[in-house]
């Protein structure tokens, strides 16, 4: 009996024994099968942010814009503009390749926006110079009080027999495109840059003061700072244009483009209505060389007949700065000399205030308060101009104009007219009018004219 007992034992002993071996080689291969399962997640999720990163890096212009307001973005390699070496000659065959650009994400002025059409086609252009980035070496202090700023580029042609999609004003390669909003990106930076290390004690609170020379185009979410000299009688007419005030912007005199002009200045609205706009307009400067910029604002001011200025201006520089001055001279103001505009100028305690068509351009328009989305200049004006109302989505045969319609017989200021009149300066008084102008050559990236100061 006792052995049949044991046998029984040993049976259902190893019967377990057997049991719990099954049952760990079956924890074994669920164990290696969650093991697989969690293997393959790991490997689908990787691939998934692979994917990401690839979409990541597709062409900037094809991303959506996510915010109001039109910034011009793009990698700042250095703030410094100069003309490309390469874009001089004119018989370069189509096959020419632009240097390198960043990529440059343009977002919307006008919620949402469409890209004009001449973006996603390689359009060719004829010759003309270009700015172009150098490179992201560091600058020096030295360098940055010499920044140096791009020539008048050769414009483009334009044939009023074009084909309609053709017709755009200042049609752009791709390249070109990116390489110019690459350049506005820059400007913008430097002037940053410029507010931080100069102007950091400001006082951040915008006032009414503050914007009373930004002109308001609403329809086309617009804010224009005017800087006289510096084209802003035909950007005033454009702007009426726009708004749709007048239907060509060569029919406006300037007596209605600047005295009788309907636009609104942003100090005529209240603080909300201002801070709104300031938030999500585009913000738009053009500046001019300060030096040509104050020559040009003497010939038209001083050398021409011009009642309203010899009368406020005139009479008193004359009386403060011309020894034995003439009856007729003072009773009249007219026949004031450059070098009597320029003690007027100079003088802290000068007898009539500073006006708008010479004071510095910073000071006009406080770009260390406000953040202009579009800095232009003068010396670029038709091709800039032309990029920024493509942007602005304005109709397509608008232009900005380039005409005068006072003084015609006056050849315009160049570089050339500013020595002839700043010869007539001594050199100390020559360096002191650049000191005057200081912060808008550093803010707006021109270089220390030595032809005109030497």
């Amino acid at each position: 009996m006792w052995p049949s007992i044991n046998g029984l034992l040993h049976s259902s002993y190893m019967e377990i024994m057997l049991g719990k071996k099954w049952k760990m080689t079956l924890d074994f291969q669920c164990g290696r099968r969650r093991r697989l399962h969690w293997f393959f997640l790991f490997l689908l999720l990787f691939a998934a942010g692979g994917l990401l990163l690839f979409l990541q890096h597709l062409d900037p212009s094809e991303k959506v814009p996510q915010r109001p307001g039109m910034k011009l973005r793009g990698t700042v390699l250095q703030s410094r503009e100069t003309v490309s070496p390469q874009d001089k000659d004119q018989g370069k065959s189509n096959g020419h390749q632009e240097h390198q650009v960043a990529e440059v994400v343009v977002p919307s002025p006008i919620s949402p926006m469409q890209f004009p059409q001449f973006w996603k086609r390689e359009q060719l252009v004829t010759g003309g110079s270009q700015e172009q980035d150098l490179g992201s070496q560091r600058i020096s202090k030295k360098h940055r009080k010499l920044l140096k700023t791009s020539p008048p580029i050769q414009r483009i042609n334009k044939s009023p027999s074009s084909s309609s999609s053709s017709s755009l004003s200042g049609l752009f390669s791709l390249q070109r495109w990116r390489k110019l909003s690459s350049i506005l990106e820059q400007r913008r930076q430097l002037t940053k840059e410029m507010c931080a290390k100069y102007k950091s004690n400001v006082s951040k609170t915008i006032t009414q003061h503050h914007v009373k020379n930004i002109f308001v185009e609403d329809k086309h979410k617009l804010l224009y700072c005017q800087v006289p000299k510096a084209g802003c009688s035909n950007w005033k007419r454009t702007l009426m244009v726009l708004a749709g005030i007048a239907s060509d912007p060569q029919t406006i005199n300037h007596d209605t483009a600047h005295i009788g002009n309907p636009l609104k200045t942003l100090n005529n609205f209240d603080r909300q209505g201002i801070m709104r706009r300031l938030g999500s307009y585009t913000k738009v400067l053009f500046v001019r060389e300060p030096l040509e910029r104050i020559v040009s604002a003497y010939r038209d001011k001083f050398e021409n007949p011009n009642e309203y200025y010899h009368t406020l201006f005139g009479k008193p520089i004359i009386s403060k700065y011309r020894p034995n001055a003439s009856r007729s001279a003072l009773e009249s103001g007219n026949g004031v000399t450059f070098q009597e505009f320029v003690q007027y100028l100079l003088d802290v305690h000068r007898p009539v205030g500073i006006d708008i068509h010479w004071e510095a351009a910073n000071q006009l328009c406080n770009p260390c308060l406000i953040d202009y989305d579009f800095i232009g200049k003068f010396e670029n004006m038709e091709e800039e101009s032309d990029l920024l109302l493509r942007l602005a989505r304005a109709p397509r045969n608008l232009t900005l104009p380039n005409f005068k319609d006072r003084n015609l017989a006056d050849e315009r200021t160049s570089l050339k007219i500013t020595q002839k009149y700043f010869a007539q300066l001594g050199p100390l008084e020559r360096q002191r009018v650049y000191d005057f102008y200081y912060m808008d050559y550093l803010m707006f990236n021109y270089s220390k004219p030595f032809q005109v100061l030497n």
